[in-house]
């Protein structure tokens, strides 16, 4: 799959998702196309249904929020269950297992599958 063909979904505050760092990961992967901005777990079924490949969301510098399992352990399940990848943005398993927040992931990912390592790699180059 060519990653330059890929559609993403992003969060639509920005104050939710490091909009800066998605877009130069979309310029890094060859993305020409604006992201869809949308809140709520629909951004999964989005990845789910095949009508985007990516859905990033990407901690904001200078913040020190924690994603909470509410927001992405139903979601997560559906696009895994769909065929998908969804990880940290280093490319860790999301770990549900620390009560209510995501303590020991930085960021989500999700993806597709057959894109995703293209992803991380495009993210950590973005963050260099």
């Amino acid at each position: 799959t060519d990653p330059s063909q890929s559609r993403f979904t992003e969060s639509f505050v920005s104050s939710h998702s490091s909009h800066d760092l998605a877009a130069t990961t979309g310029e890094r992967l060859g993305i020409t196309a604006d992201p869809v901005r949308i809140d709520s777990q629909a951004k999964y079924a989005i990845v789910a249904r095949g009508e985007a490949e990516i859905y990033l969301r990407l901690p904001r510098p200078g913040t020190d929020y924690t994603e909470r399992i509410w927001d992405h352990a139903a979601g997560a399940l559906v696009v895994e269950a769909a065929g998908g990848t969804v990880t940290d943005m280093h490319g860790a398993p999301l770990d549900f297992t620390h009560g209510r927040l995501l303590e020991e992931n930085t960021g989500i990912v999700a993806t597709n599958g057959p894109v995703h390592d293209e992803v991380i790699d495009a993210l950590a180059a973005a963050e260099a």
